[in-house]
């Protein structure tokens, strides 16, 4: 006598994903959810008057990144007609900009008031940690963080991120380079290729080397760069850098010399 085979054991459901804050049901927990992984990428740019300097550089990290974490494109002209929507339901032309990416292509734009640039001498401290997948603007940057403010609770300004040797990659935030007089050098150690960077080095006299902590005192002065502009660098540990005005006038001229890209 045959044995009846087993009913088919039916696939278990995913349950239903329940999320409150601060006491209130989400609305949407799912996309909640999303938001909250940690894993994804973003942007940061500056608007004035609908514009952004490096605007196709922006567009090209946001498909790039997407490609390389979820095996997909992201149409630039979306990209921009979504921040172009978040300024104008904000009631914006110019504002400080972030479009986040993430699992599924999901974008999220979010509009503030603009930064006004601070071009005020940063200390920096040195600490041994470098950024996991450091070319990706990635979310998840705790490391970072955590550094950054463990330095300025100890009186700098931001981190600078090294190598267990000393050899340097960026700042928490920022790019780093230095100057010897004659050429900006940024450093060949893993980072993040900030888009105020990449705007720079075409327009100044740039190299890219292995740069240490030991080769500070070789250097005459040295700036950071990021999405809100560039700062010199008035020390690095212990180690004095001359705050050098005249080549800080030849890097804001570089800069300003970047045409601006309608969204």
């Amino acid at each position: 006598m045959t044995t009846p085979a087993a009913p088919a054991t039916p696939p278990a459901e995913t349950p239903a994903l329940h999320v409150e804050v601060d006491g209130s049901p989400v609305a949407d927990p799912e996309l909640l959810a999303t938001l909250m992984s940690g894993y994804g990428h973003f942007t940061a740019m500056q608007v004035r008057d609908g514009r952004v300097q490096g605007l196709g550089l922006h567009l090209d990290r946001l498909d790039r990144a997407t490609r390389e974490l979820f095996d997909r494109g992201l149409d630039g002209g979306r990209v921009r007609a979504l921040v172009g929507a978040a300024l104008e339901a904000a009631g914006r032309r110019d504002a400080s900009a972030r479009v986040y990416v993430y699992d599924g292509a999901r974008t999220v734009v979010t509009v503030r008031a603009p930064f006004p640039p601070d071009r005020t001498p940063q200390a920096l401290r040195s600490v041994t940690y470098w950024r996991p997948a450091a070319h990706i603007k990635h979310l998840g940057g705790f490391g970072q963080t955590f550094h950054g403010e463990a330095a300025r609770r100890a009186g700098f300004d931001e981190a600078l991120l090294t190598g267990p040797d000393g050899e340097i990659a960026e700042g928490a935030v920022t790019n780093i380079a230095f100057w010897d007089g004659t050429s900006v050098i940024w450093p060949s150690a893993p980072c993040l290729a900030g888009i105020t960077m990449a705007l720079l080095a075409p327009r100044l006299p740039s190299t890219s080397r292995r740069v240490t902590l030991a080769d500070l005192p070789s250097f005459r002065s040295a700036f950071v760069t990021n999405s809100r502009g560039i700062a010199p660098v008035s020390r690095i540990d212990g180690v004095g850098l001359v705050v050098d005005e005249e080549l800080m006038d030849r890097v804001y001229a570089a800069y300003g010399a970047a045409p601006w890209e309608t969204l």
